[in-house]
């Protein structure tokens, strides 16, 4: 096993796609599919077709839990999920022509504090399997808004790597514990600073200010402006080709897998990063999540723009960029 992805609520997504929704109207959608998801199920999927052997935990209902187990034999993903009463929540995602997003998330599990328990005993036995570890999505209703940070600081104490992609509450608490890398979008960069963060001499400050409290890479999405990856020695710049997008559902996810692929490996980051944000941009331009034949990344990784940016002063970083991910990944 080479990575393990930790969904601590995942959910059924019913993805529906439309021309434009008309509120208070019958909509006619054009295209739906019903499907196990989850943003570390996601991220799996993807590490699984980048050719990684890839091990799931966190918490699933027993009660509707058939497209889970259906879809980890499918793809041959290693099932370690705790099963509890009851069922995983259903969220409904409705993805417009123009590539907006709406999400309705319904209420999912209910998590009492011997299931806690259950869970960080399965992670105990899967910790001597694997050096990286992969923490996200949102939390389940009982949760502490600090679990992330007591999981990863578990996970640290192991001596693991953990990637951790929440957001909110759950992300302002969990960089406390201080992981291994971050991946907020503007907005939820905004939420933590309290404040909105557009330029990138701006974001630049807040990745230093992450930096110096422990998180030694700090990747930050700037819409089709792409992103900017600060790490411990260099800061780079990855600029995705332009897609036609067809739905941003699992495009943060799909980052996430590209970057925990090539850090895992020991890869150089300016190739880390052209892989990373090539996933991302094929993701945009389909419903599913993945991909079935690496060729279909070869013209993108071509036309990714990877630059390094050294000694990065105010006068370089005064560009504003839209948001990247008001996706469907905010699971």
């Amino acid at each position: 096993m080479d990575i393990v992805t930790i969904t601590l609520n995942p959910a059924l997504d019913l993805t529906t796609r439309l021309g434009a929704m008309a509120l208070g109207e019958v909509n006619l959608v054009s295209e739906a599919n019903l499907r196990a998801a989850g943003k570390g199920i996601n991220v799996a999927m993807v590490l699984k077709d980048l050719g990684r052997d890839v091990g799931l935990t966190g918490w699933l209902g027993a009660d509707n839990q058939q497209s889970f187990v259906s879809l980890f034999a499918e793809r041959a993903l290693g099932d370690h999920f705790v099963r509890v009463a009851g069922n995983t929540r259903i969220n409904v995602k409705i993805s417009e022509q123009s590539g907006r997003v709406t999400d309705l998330n319904l209420p999912g599990l209910i998590i009492d504090e011997h299931e806690v328990k259950v869970l960080e005993a399965a992670i105990d036995e899967l910790a001597p399997q694997a050096d990286w570890f992969v923490l996200a999505g949102s939390l389940p209703k009982g949760v502490a808004p600090d679990y992330c940070a007591r999981l990863i600081t578990l996970l640290k104490a192991k001596g693991k790597q953990v990637i951790f992609d929440c957001s909110g509450v759950a992300l302002k608490e969990g960089i406390k514990a201080a992981p291994t890398l971050i991946k907020p979008n503007l907005e939820e960069l905004s939420q933590w600073a309290g404040r909105p963060i557009k330029t990138l001499s701006e974001q630049a400050e807040c990745a230093r200010e992450l930096q110096a409290s422990g998180i030694p890479h700090v990747v930050i999405s700037n819409g089709a402006d792409g992103l900017v990856w600060f790490g411990p020695d260099a800061t780079w710049q990855a600029i995705p080709p332009r897609m036609q997008v067809v739905s941003t559902v699992g495009a943060g996810d799909s980052l996430v897998a590209g970057l925990a692929h090539g850090l895992s490996l020991g890869w150089a980051p300016e190739q880390t990063l052209r892989l990373a944000t090539a996933v991302s941009a094929l993701a945009v331009s389909q419903v599913a999540v993945g991909f079935n034949d690496m060729n279909v990344l070869t013209p993108l990784l071509e036309q990714v723009q990877v630059q390094r940016l050294d000694d990065l002063a105010p006068a370089q970083l005064n560009t504003h960029s839209p948001s990247m991910e008001n996706s469907g990944d905010a699971q």
